[in-house]
């Protein structure tokens, strides 16, 4: 079955293209899943049933899992056997029937601008890093694009004269506007800091860390949560904050779902429709705070 568990994983990154973090998610889930069986003795496909599946569902809620992790291990493993199935490794697929529970989507934590701008004033500009810092922090709540789509990004994705900035990830590429504030700050980089920060001039990452290699998606975690504390910023940052602020406060000062969703790359304009929900429940929580007869 272990050997199964590779192959499938295998399949995900070179069939389907999942992303690291995708693959690392089904990894943990199948592993759970296999230590549940082997508590009952079960090391063969064709011993699984629907019976089985409930059960461990069942179990998964009896250990006080959110609905949310269990609607991940669901999907996982309807997507595992699925994979086994068309395989011919199994006869029937058992997973056919499993049903998620429902889960409440939660609204993404947002930043107000006051805090945007806090946290973005926060890089000291008489260095290297806190101009490639400021850089990164401006271009990231310019474009609303995902951290691992910042730090892939090259010199050539930059295009300062039209004002644009081509954004690519495995499915298309997208261009999006940069603000004055954010060519500003590249500017500054690209003029003075980048040649200071590189090691070998053929690198073509726009954004490189102190030992002149690519940005990492872990180092500018750190590099914002700093800043965060620093600023006195209570909220939670996560990697996709300022994503998150980008397209509320677009959609708070009229943008078009349609322009938000292209310039986030949503494939599904619901997926953008959220942002108006989250306006709109801060505009009711902004009434009952401010309003007399609220």
């Amino acid at each position: 079955m272990q050997e199964d568990d590779a192959e499938f994983l295998e399949f995900l990154s070179d069939t389907k293209g999942a992303s690291e973090n995708t693959i690392l998610s089904y990894r943990r889930d199948l592993k759970k899943f296999f230590h549940y069986l082997a508590q009952y003795g079960i090391n063969d496909f064709n011993n699984i049933t629907n019976i089985t599946l409930s059960a461990y569902t069942l179990y998964l809620q009896n250990c006080r899992k959110a609905s949310s992790t269990i609607s991940r291990n669901i999907a996982s493993l309807k997507c595992y056997f699925s994979y086994l199935y068309s395989s011919n490794k199994i006869k029937t697929n058992p997973a056919t029937s499993m049903e998620a529970p429902k889960v409440d989507k939660k609204l993404p934590e947002i930043l107000s601008v006051e805090n945007v701008s806090l946290l973005l004033n926060q890089p000291d500009l008489s260095d290297s890093k806190g101009i490639r810092d400021k850089a990164m922090l401006e271009v990231l709540y310019a474009t609303g694009m995902r951290v691992s789509e910042l730090i892939s990004l090259n010199v050539s994705d930059v295009n300062l004269n039209l004002e644009l900035i081509h954004c690519s990830n495995k499915s298309k590429t997208r261009v999006i506007p940069l603000g004055s504030k954010a060519i500003e700050s590249l500017s500054c980089y690209l003029k003075s800091s980048r040649d200071l920060l590189i090691k070998n001039h053929d690198e073509t990452s726009l954004f490189v860390n102190c030992n002149g290699h690519p940005m990492t998606r872990q180092g500018f975690w750190k590099i914002i949560k700093d800043y965060a504390k620093k600023a006195g910023i209570t909220a939670e940052i996560t990697p996709h904050t300022l994503r998150h602020s980008f397209a509320a406060h677009l959609i708070e000062n009229g943008a078009d779902l349609q322009s938000v969703q292209e310039m986030l790359g949503h494939s599904d304009i619901s997926t953008t429709q959220m942002y108006a929900k989250l306006s709109k429940s801060r505009l009711k929580e902004v009434y009952s705070k401010a309003h007399p007869r609220a």
